[in-house]
């Protein structure tokens, strides 16, 4: 693949997060969160980051955002994160201070795993979507409205529901909400923290399918962060295999699935229900590798 198709390079990113005691609150050990994790995120297409909880997945993605000190100022972060902007400008995102990275957060979005806890409870919808036109464009007030009018029915809801209030609304709708307001800025880079992972089965797949649709339109480039294995395999075209903060496997989506070559892959992919009882001794002992890793 060519440097040029890449829109996003993670060279050696290590996350530590240190643990203090004593009487003086010194620290006395770390926390190891992502360990020497290198990739290459291809343009326009969804990369899927899959693993068990605590493997490091979600701190994985708010690393690419750069927000880790935000909510840990003792964290520690080091490596490279190249954000190639297609016209063969490359900046890495963790050597930028608090006023240039605000350039890149209009370019890279987050969608968050708890639509109850991602949307403000005090604000009416439409301020929640407009709140990031305010920070990183000049538009009109009437030209924020007519936006914000736009993204509401592009992802399935009307003008008129922008004047309610989130607890108004069903999960699905409130993460229909978390999806316009991340595509409000005109991101190239989407990064999905188990967006679908609060809501009903059936809810699921119409969240699913809206995100494709919108990856589709707007050649976005989306990091799909779950532990739903079916779901990964459903809307992505590569998948990186998480545990315990390394990459172990990352390759194209039916690579993965058909032919996989970590054992710890080989135990995650067991634990996908099947129909099929034919077979079924065999996976029960590979689920046992699962628990091996665990232990």
């Amino acid at each position: 693949m060519k440097k040029t198709e890449n829109i996003l390079s993670i060279k050696n990113l290590n996350v530590e997060y240190p643990l203090f005691g004593g009487i003086l609150q010194r620290e006395v050990s770390a926390i190891h969160a992502v360990k020497n994790v290198s990739l290459e995120i291809p343009k326009g297409k969804t990369f899927g980051v899959v693993g068990e909880s605590g493997s490091g997945k979600s701190t994985l993605g708010k690393a690419i955002i750069n927000v880790l000190k935000l909510t840990a100022p003792d964290v520690r972060v080091n490596g490279n994160i190249i954000f190639n902007d297609g016209i063969n400008n490359e900046t890495d995102i963790l050597s930028l201070n608090r006023n240039e990275i605000l350039k890149y957060r209009s370019k890279i979005q987050m969608i968050f795993q708890d639509p109850f806890s991602s949307l403000n409870p005090r604000m009416i919808v439409k301020d929640i979507i407009q709140e990031p036109l305010d920070l990183h464009t000049s538009l009109s007030k009437e030209e924020k409205n007519e936006k914000v009018g736009w993204l509401l029915e592009k992802v399935g809801l009307s003008k008129e529901q922008g004047t309610r209030y989130p607890h108004e609304f069903s999960g699905g709708q409130r993460q229909r909400i978390g999806i316009a307001r991340a595509l409000a800025t005109e991101p190239e880079i989407i990064i999905a923290d188990e967006p679908v992972s609060a809501l009903d089965v059936s809810i699921q797949a119409q969240v699913i399918n809206l995100m494709m649709d919108l990856q589709e339109e707007f050649n976005l480039t989306i990091i799909f962060i779950a532990h739903d294995l079916s779901v990964v395999k459903h809307i992505s075209s590569h998948v990186a295999v998480m545990y315990l903060g390394e990459i172990v496997e990352f390759n194209e989506v039916n690579e993965i699935f058909n032919n996989p070559n970590h054992d710890y892959t080989k135990a995650l992919l067991t634990s996908i229900p099947q129909p099929n009882p034919e077979g079924r001794d065999k996976r029960k002992e590979e689920r046992l590798k699962v628990k091996k890793y665990n232990m």
